[in-house]
This record gives structure tokens, C-alpha cells and sequence, in this order.
């Protein structure tokens, strides 16, 4: 079966890639694109670039909150992945109370409007905590009252192949009239991959021509700064001159300045650069390309962002590693075919 996949919040095709390039062996259980939105032009044009180049049209451009989700065609799935900044642990974690908190319920819309028959939703870890616990209950409540049996769990993408520690509540739903039972998939068959940062930026060459490979500009301070600052340390607990130290007062985040480490996977890649927050190169003292964030996301070299290299590093932040996603659509597809695999419990817990 083609499963049909509509997606809202698409970014710049994380979860898309990985959907698209997710294989069982058996080629009647595929995922196909139908439509996608989201509300930056830059990373819409990325999508459509990489994703559906034949079909443009097939991408809106638009606030979720000012969309018609009667107009959208009906599909087979749905993927979202929610906009996180009120869940966040780096920020407030306003959670509901937040512009972005409530917008998942967009998503709910769509599984009410068009009742797929399964869909993947995903937030970062900080949305078990956000409002005391009470905005991912609320959460969860409500996909199981759109019609959904759901499999929440927390996804540590290391474990599957990425070389990235990132974390995220990923919830498998499957509409609660069919027969299936989604099960986790083992990360035990991906244990011998190796994801160090290292073997991700160097085994294989990015070439002199690749797109999204320009350097960030840095200042003579910050270059002299990262030369005291060793692989896997900050600008906090590395020996640096007085000179040298930030005047920092309060929290003191630890990826400000802080080298990759490069025999482990990178830190999470986030969207920001300001105020040392760029990830910096284990050997060289320079924050990473944007095309090297995307080696740790797992995107193709041949996957072209679209936009300035600001716009790009933010959508490059945002994505769903697809390699990660792609190891979850598997699960899904072999669900439907009726293919056992190995696989854990569900747990969202660290």
C-alpha cells in the first residue's frame, strides 16, 4: 500500500526524506508525498527543491492559523512536528501558556478532518515537563480522543545511527480501528555504527563544490578563544586568559563555545549562532559549516537548502535527523505488512 502523507510544520523535509527513502523489502508498503505546509518561504522552498520538485503546488506556504484544513486533500498519514520553542528546556517553557504551545491542536484538526490511518507526531524531551507535566498529558489525551491508539517514546537518535545526541518525544498514533500494534524499534541493530562526529565530517570528503559550505566569518577574539578551548570543553570550563573569559552572570549554557568532541556524537544541532552558540570544529577554531551541521542532521550532500546561511542553519536546526526518521517509518511500514522486528517498550523517560 502507498501511504499517502500529508505534513504540517514540514521544515525543510526531515521527516519527508526519511519517510520518502523508508524501505522493507517490500515494495507494495511505501510513503509517498501529497502535501506539506509551513509558514517560512525559505524553508518551504527547500522542501519543494528536495522533496517535490515536480509538484510545487503541493506546498502551501502559510500560518497554520490562518489555513483552511477543510481545503487539504485527504490522506493515508500525517506527520507534524509541532513547532517546540514554548517546550524547549533552553527556553521559558511556557508549554500552553506559549504562541507556539497550542499549535499541535492543528494537528488534531487534520486527524479529525481526514481520520488517517496512522501518524507521527514530534517534540523535544522538554515537552514531558512543560506546565507541570500537564500540557503533554493534555496532549496525549487528545490524539487518543481524535480516534488514535498512540505510542509515545523518547528517541535518542545516537542510538539509531545518528551522529548527534538528540533527543525527542516522537508518538506513533494508528487510527483505533485497524488491527495494529506499533512496537519501538530496537536501537540493538545499530549499535556497531559507528556515530562519532569524526567518522561523520571525514570519512567521506564533503567536496570543494558542495552547496552550504560556506565559512562563518569569525572574529580574531573568538578565533583566539577557541584555540585555548580543547575538543568537548566550553568557554566555561576551559583554561582561558582573562582576556579571553565571557562576563557572563547566572546560567552559564554549557554549548556556549563548546568544541565538538570528536570521537562521540555532536551535542544537539540547534538553529542558533549568536553569542558562541554556533557548534565549533573539534580541530579547526571555527564554528562548522552549515553543510557539516546537515552531515550530523544525516542529510545528503546533494540536499540543497534554500535561503540565506542564517535562514539555512535554522532550518538545518529544526529538521528531523531523516536517517532517524527513516529507522521509525521502517517500524511503521513493516507494522502494516505484517514483518516482525526487534524492538523495545515504549518509555519517555531518560
Amino acid at each position: 500500500m502507498k501511504f499517502r502523507l500529508g505534513e504540517l510544520f514540514c521544515g525543510p523535509g526531515g521527516l519527508a526524506y526519511g519517510a520518502m527513502n523508508a524501505e522493507i523489502g517490500n515494495k507494495d508498503f511505501q510513503i509517498v508525498h501529497e502535501w506539506a505546509t509551513d509558514y517560512d518561504q525559505d524553508t518551504c522552498n527547500t522542501y519543494i527543491k528536495n522533496i517535490c520538485p515536480e509538484h510545487p503546488d503541493s506546498v502551501i506556504c502559510a500560518d497554520v492559523r490562518k489555513l483552511d484544513l477543510t481545503t487539504l486533500p485527504s490522506i493515508d498519514a500525517l506527520a507534524f512536528g509541532f513547532p517546540c520553542n514554548d517546550y524547549s528546556q533552553v527556553g521559558e517553557q511556557k508549554g500552553m501558556d506559549g504562541t507556539y504551545g497550542p499549535l499541535y491542536s492543528y494537528g488534531v484538526k487534520v486527524l479529525k478532518k481526514h481520520k488517517p490511518m496512522w501518524f507521527l507526531a514530534e517534540n523535544v524531551g522538554g515537552i514531558r515537563s512543560a506546565n507541570e507535566g500537564n500540557a503533554f498529558e493534555k496532549i496525549l489525551g487528545d490524539l487518543q480522543k481524535a480516534g488514535y491508539r498512540i505510542y509515545p517514546h523518547l528517541y535518542k537518535f545516537e542510538e539509531y545511527g545518528v551522529p548527534q545526541a538528540r533527543h525527542r518525544v516522537i508518538i506513533i498514533g494508528i487510527r483505533k480501528d485497524l488491527p495494529y500494534e506499533y512496537k519501538v524499534p530496537s536501537p540493538e541493530l545499530y549499535k556497531d555504527i559507528d556515530v562519532s562526529v569524526r567518522t561523520a565530517l571525514e570519512k567521506v570528503p564533503i567536496s570543494k563544490d558542495a552547496k552550504n559550505n560556506e565559512l562563518t566569518k569569525q572574529s580574531e577574539k573568538v578565533v583566539q578563544r577557541l584555540m585555548y578551548i580543547k575538543p568537548g570543553q566550553n568557554a566555561f570550563n576551559a583554561d582561558l586568559p582573562e582576556e579571553l573569559q565571557l562576563n557572563v552572570k547566572g546560567a552559564k549554557i554549557s554549548q556556549i563555545y563548546k568544541r565538538l568532541d570528536p570521537d562521540k556524537p555532536a551535542y544537539t544541532v540547534t538553529g542558533s549562532g549568536g553569542g558562541g552558540t554556533h557548534i565549533y570544529h573539534y580541530s579547526e577554531p571555527r564554528a562548522l559549516t552549515n553543510r557539516e551541521r546537515a552531515r550530523l542532521q544525516t542529510f545528503p550532500d546533494t540536499y540543497e537548502f534554500v535561503g540565506s546561511k542564517e535562514a539555512v542553519r535554522r532550518q538545518i536546526g529544526m529538521a528531523v535527523p531523516s536517517k532517524g526518521a527513516q529507522v521509525i517509518f521502517e517500524a511503521v511500514l513493516k507494522t502494516f505488512a505484517g514483518i516482525p522486528y526487534e524492538s523495545i517498550p515504549c518509555n519517555i523517560n531518560e
